[in-house]
């Protein structure tokens, strides 16, 4: 339960792992080792002087319990405190306590050493940073003593924590600008190939570490193999298509030459469905050709110059609304030919049609609804196949078509990175076709 926990709150792209993976050791290994240093040097160095500074209080103290009176204390203390750094006052008033900020860590070994190895020591002040007020109890009265900070505790123990911080800082940024340089060439490989995706074909050039040249040289011949494989697709349907025209064009030159019948109306009917068949063969061949460069459109415009061509072909369609503003980008031939399609299997099996638009900061959603029978739920998956008819019993003189209208329209959304979802309408009860394409 704690590694999934931990697993959803790292980061989950490759920059934020890798610079958690660069920062983490970094700060681990400067709290260890300001942690150990501090506590056994530091505290270490401390312990050693303020015990080497007891042994001078100690003496002082001798010397004050060893006098008869005040003034031979204060004479016997005066020749010796001297030479130590020492200033006494005997007598002073009573106190009693132990005052120090509670940050002051050495000041706590300070504290704990002097109360040990001092006898008679009453009061232990360290309020102030650079000196070290001591109140003793001695035969005469309280005594005060006051002494340097560091007679008794390292200098500038900060220093060193500033020093590791510093650096700590520095290296982190060089790592920092390093570690983005390093993984700026995915970033743009990982864009290039989006784009691809969309049928868009950005610039890019194999840059950054060895693997990532090699990943991006790969990128580029696979693309370059895609290219390829459209062209000569669309090349070769369309040597087939105009192949196949020839024949059929000298069949329907000599059918009009017999005389009227019912055989030759069933074969010009065959001819006619050949003909057809062709057409559809080479539309489907070129959906995910780019014909067309992708542009940045308003969706409003475009699909109210395809629903006005529609309504002008005798179609009853209307155009609901878009709701969002902006541009999106698309390849305009590619588009109108997946929406005619749809339009045309509306008008094919419903008597009226609507299309709308929702337009997101990451998609656009083209939703085509009709009034017609829909497709079961079990078989929408089957209508996007290629040469798919669900009701192969219908008449296909009656304009019923070879299959291939949904299959071009799918196929054009994943040439712009997106999907083409099948659905009831909830609103006219017929099919509803969403159209979502990568904005």
């Amino acid at each position: 339960m704690f590694f999934q926990w931990l697993k959803r709150k790292l980061p989950y792209g490759l920059y934020g792992r890798a610079a958690l993976i660069l920062i983490l050791p970094v700060v681990t290994l400067q709290l260890v080792v300001s942690i150990v240093f501090l506590q056994r040097h530091f505290e270490g160095a401390t312990r050693q002087m303020t015990v080497s500074m007891a042994y001078d209080l100690s003496y002082i103290v001798a010397l004050t319990e060893t006098a008869e009176d005040v003034p031979t204390a204060l004479a016997a203390i005066a020749a010796a405190a001297e030479p130590l750094g020492l200033a006494v006052l005997l007598p002073v008033d009573v106190e009693a306590g132990t005052r120090r900020d509670f940050w002051d860590f050495s000041g706590r070994v300070v504290v704990r050493e002097l109360r040990a190895r001092v006898k008679g020591l009453t009061l232990v002040d360290l309020d102030d940073a650079r000196e070290v007020r001591l109140i003793l109890a001695t035969r005469h009265g309280p005594m005060q003593l006051l002494f340097p900070r560091s007679r008794v505790a390292v200098s500038n123990p900060h220093q060193l924590l500033v020093l590791m911080l510093a650096t700590g800082l520095l290296m982190t940024f060089v790592a920092y600008v390093f570690l983005r340089n390093q993984l700026r060439p995915i970033t743009r490989l990982a864009k290039a190939a989006e784009a691809f995706g969309m049928g868009r074909v950005l610039p890019y050039s194999p840059r950054g570490a060895t693997e990532v040249r090699a990943a991006g040289a790969a990128f580029l011949d696979m693309r370059a193999r895609i290219e390829q494989q459209i062209e000569q697709r669309t090349l070769m349907f369309s040597g087939i298509s105009h192949d196949l025209r020839t024949p059929l064009t000298r069949l329907r030159l000599g059918l009009s030459m017999l005389p009227p019948g019912p055989e030759a109306a069933a074969m010009e009917r065959d001819v006619r469905e050949m003909g057809g068949l062709v057409d559809s063969f080479l539309d489907f061949a070129q959906a995910e050709a780019t014909d067309t460069a992708p542009e940045a459109r308003d969706p409003a415009a475009f699909l109210a110059e395809v629903v006005a061509d529609a309504r002008r072909a005798g179609q009853e369609v209307t155009l609901t609304g878009v709701d969002g503003e902006g541009l999106a980008t698309f390849r305009p031939n590619a588009l109108r030919r997946a929406l005619e399609n749809l339009l045309a299997n509306a008008a094919r099996h419903a008597a009226r049609a609507e299309v709308s638009a929702q337009l997101t900061d990451e998609t656009l959603c083209i939703i085509v609804e009709d009034d017609g029978p829909g497709i079961p739920a079990a078989r929408r998956g089957e209508a996007l196949r290629p040469f798919t008819r669900l009701d192969p019993a219908r008449n296909q003189n009656a304009g019923q078509g070879v299959g291939l209208g949904l299959a071009i329209a799918a196929d054009i959304a994943r040439g712009h990175g997106g999907e083409l979802h099948l659905g009831e309408s909830a609103r006219l009860g017929g099919l509803r076709a969403e159209l979502v394409l990568a904005r």
